[in-house]
């Protein structure tokens, strides 16, 4: 087999074989194939696209490349959830206890955050102490007992995307929906679960601004899902606006804390409940949406899902009294109140522009090898439809950095006013089960 024919045949929008994908995964995860061929032939597919066959083939290759994590010793129904990522998105630390807490097993791996905000693992590292690396036998004891863990993905997951991954972000070849799909369910299929839940963003802080573009990502990667037998469903989330009001690394924490103690932010809870219940629904606990929602709502009243928070990270060798004092969390030497001089309705807020200002006050990563400060991020106190009056502090900035000036502008001009009433976005588009 040529890899010039595979390409040729891309190229000429014909359909690629089982046999032809897998010579092409697995030679170029390992090295057998160059990247120029690799480029040319990802090229081809993301002008000519691939079929939902053609990509669940590519996922299987991909999914097959590396390690496949076997849960079976965890008792009862493994779930896992993923977020498409989004501005202020501490969702995993608060959905996570609420289901498990009704008894799904919450078997989670997850990546470093790269971008505006920090990622789930570094919210989490925010906590003292807390440690992401775990046994596998470490893991699988914790959920047994506990019934939810988050670690670090294992290195040997998934190869062939990693390497595929890195050449497509150097050529101009991100944007395809089938390859990101497979991209996003390689890894998702590869770490055991047996239900997986999609929480597919659009908006002006997520990966597509354009919800048909979100609602295509999330129909290509429930049918993949669907072709490997597995029990694969999609929420469509706006990000036109930050999740919650927390921007940052223990900021976010915080608000989770806040959210499993019954007094989070209504968008934060109304997502979780909305997610929780469906992953009730797949694991068969409950049989409607009302029914599932009832129940996580209760385990939030009487504090058996902030409990189950509070045993993951003891579990994990972090400091549980953080989890019963917050307040214990450092706070920014600098907490500057951010003021729109004039008043009306917020139209709308770029968030992508809230995220860059937030990884430059310290809480994310312009390159890989920075470091995140766990203090530093936003605190955003009036939302899209809110009425502010002249001078109104829209938001507080919180860093440790002096050179803040810069950022100030910035964050003013992420607000657009409106002097007529302004309907928000509902914040659930939809969802495909």
């Amino acid at each position: 087999m040529l890899m010039t024919e595979i390409i040729l045949k891309k190229k000429n929008q014909q359909i690629l074989t089982k046999e032809e994908i897998e010579f092409f995964v697995n030679g170029y995860a390992k090295g057998n194939i160059p990247d120029y061929q690799a480029s040319a032939l990802l090229m081809a597919i993301v002008i000519n696209g691939l079929n939902d066959t053609e990509t669940a083939q590519l996922t299987k290759a991909m999914m097959h490349s590396g390690e496949i994590i076997d849960l079976s010793k965890i008792k009862g129904i493994k779930s896992d959830k993923h977020s498409t990522g989004g501005v202020g998105d501490k969702t995993s630390l608060v959905l996570g206890p609420m289901v498990a807490a009704c008894g799904v097993r919450i078997a989670k791996m997850s990546g470093r955050g790269l971008g505006h905000t920090g990622g789930t693992l570094d919210k989490l590292e925010s906590i003292p102490g807390f440690k992401i690396e775990r046994t596998r036998q470490q893991f699988i004891n914790q959920v047994n007992k506990i019934g939810f863990s988050i670690i670090g993905q294992s290195a040997n997951l998934v190869p062939a995307d990693k390497k595929m991954y890195a050449l497509r972000d150097v050529t101009g070849t991100v944007q395809s929906i089938p390859l990101i799909a497979s991209s996003i369910m390689s890894k998702k299929l590869a770490t055991g679960a047996d239900t997986i839940l999609l929480d597919v963003k659009y908006g002006s802080g997520a990966f597509y601004a354009d919800p048909k573009d979100a609602t295509r990502l999330a129909k290509a990667m429930v049918n993949i899902g669907k072709a490997m037998k597995k029990d694969t469903r999609a929420i469509i989330t706006s990000m036109d606006q930050p999740l919650g009001e927390a921007i940052g690394n223990a900021l976010e924490v915080i608000e989770a804390i806040n959210t499993l103690s019954g007094k989070g932010p209504k968008d934060l809870l109304e997502l979780c409940l909305k997610a929780g219940a469906i992953m009730l629904r797949q694991a068969k606990i409950c049989k409607t949406e009302q029914e599932a929602r009832l129940l996580l709502q209760k385990n939030i009243t009487n504090g058996k899902a902030l409990k189950v928070f509070k045993d993951m990270v003891i579990a994990q060798e972090g400091d549980g009294s953080y989890i019963d004092n917050p307040k214990k969390f450092s706070i920014a030497k600098n907490v500057i109140p951010v003021k729109i001089k004039q008043g009306g309705y917020i139209k709308s807020i770029d968030t992508l522009k809230l995220g860059i200002a937030a990884m430059k006050l310290g809480a994310g990563r312009a390159k890989k090898e920075d470091k995140i400060d766990p203090a530093a991020g936003i605190m955003i106190y009036k939302k899209v439809g809110d009425l502010i009056k002249p001078n109104d502090v829209v938001v507080y900035l919180h860093t440790n950095t002096a050179k803040y000036e810069d950022i100030i502008k910035e964050v003013v001009a992420a607000f657009e006013l409106s002097s007529s009433k302004v309907v928000p976005q509902p914040l659930i588009l939809n969802t495909i089960e």
